[in-house]
C-alpha cells in the first residue's frame, strides 16, 4: 500500500510513502519503484491521502511578544515609536 506525501505548502506532490518498508519513491517515470506504483494504481490498489497538515495555532499578541524576545519598550524602539 501507499500513502501520498506532499509538499509543506500541499499544492506538489512531493513523493509516494510506499508503507511495506517506508521508502520514498520520487514521482520520476524512470524510478523502477514509481513505475511499480502505476502499476499498482492501474490495477485498482489502494492510495491513501496525504495527511493533512497541522493547524498553526494563532499566537495571542502576548505570546507573540514573548516569542521574538522583544520588550514593550524594544519593540517600540524598533518601530520607531519612541
Amino acid at each position: 500500500m501507499y500513502q501520498l506525501v506532499r509538499s509543506l505548502n500541499g499544492d506538489l506532490l512531493e513523493c509516494i510513502l510506499r508503507l511495506a518498508d517506508n521508502a520514498s519513491i520520487p514521482p520520476d517515470p524512470a524510478n523502477t519503484d514509481y513505475q511499480a506504483y502505476l502499476k499498482y494504481v492501474e490495477d485498482g490498489g489502494e492510495v491513501l491521502p496525504a495527511p493533512e497538515p497541522e493547524p498553526v495555532p494563532e499566537l495571542t499578541p502576548a505570546e507573540k511578544l514573548a516569542a521574538s524576545g522583544l520588550t514593550v519598550e524594544e519593540l517600540k524602539e524598533l518601530l520607531g515609536l519612541k
